[in-house]
């Protein structure tokens, strides 16, 4: 009989800054291993290919923001912020303010054909090579994405089943259709030249974020 493999709540270092005392905070990393990270409505039933993840031992965490389960690697970047306020920003309005300022930042490394897609993707044509998701809490809004630099989209494939939810442009395709990496897209940048682009779009993000 199967076991269900032991859920932890979410604990990687982007997370950490939501206790800070900073009205505002930001976090740029790197995973320091490979991870499934369930969205706040996704199961362990639903979500993971159980034998794959059991027999190589993957570290399951369960965020509290929405979305659909990703893998997080060593070969991607994470990155977050978060702010505090009185009054709670348009998620909306949000999402696509922080997509137009890394897709221009992204643009100036060279990087073309970048598009915003579904609620909060980024994508090189119709492939996504970029994920986030946010939630509010205690008059605190927190952001976090993850950038697929040039991890193999076969290791998402073997790990994660189809999500039940997916945003319109992804047509049913599977992980290895859908899913690219920067990498797979021509763009062999490092994660120096990208954590500044990212790290760019953040401070834009909070110069331009109390005017909602």
């Amino acid at each position: 009989m199967m076991t269900n493999p032991l859920v932890s709540s979410y604990n990687l270092p982007d997370y950490s800054i939501f206790e800070s005392e900073k009205i505002f905070d930001y976090y740029i990393g790197v995973p320091d291993n490979t991870y499934i990270v369930l969205g706040r409505s996704n199961n362990i039933e639903n979500s993971i290919n159980h034998k794959n993840v059991e027999r190589d031992g993957i570290i399951i965490l369960k965020r509290p923001s929405g979305g659909e389960s990703v893998i997080l690697s060593p070969n991607m970047l994470i990155f977050s912020f978060k702010q505090k306020s009185d009054k709670i920003q348009n998620p909306a309005k949000l999402f696509k303010l922080i997509n137009s300022k890394l897709i221009e930042n992204f643009s100036k490394l060279g990087i073309e054909n970048l598009y915003s897609k579904g609620i909060s993707d980024l994508s090189i044509g119709e492939k996504k090579i970029m994920g986030s998701s946010m939630f509010t809490k205690n008059k605190t809004i927190f952001y976090h994405g993850v950038l697929n630099i040039s991890e193999d989209v076969e290791l998402i494939e073997k790990y994660l089943k189809h999500p039940s939810k997916e945003p319109d442009y992804r047509k049913k395709r599977s992980h290895r259709e859908f899913v690219s990496s920067l990498q797979r897209e021509g763009y062999n940048l490092t994660k120096e030249q990208l954590t500044k682009a990212i790290e760019e779009s953040i401070l834009q993000i909070k110069e331009e974020i109390s005017d909602f």
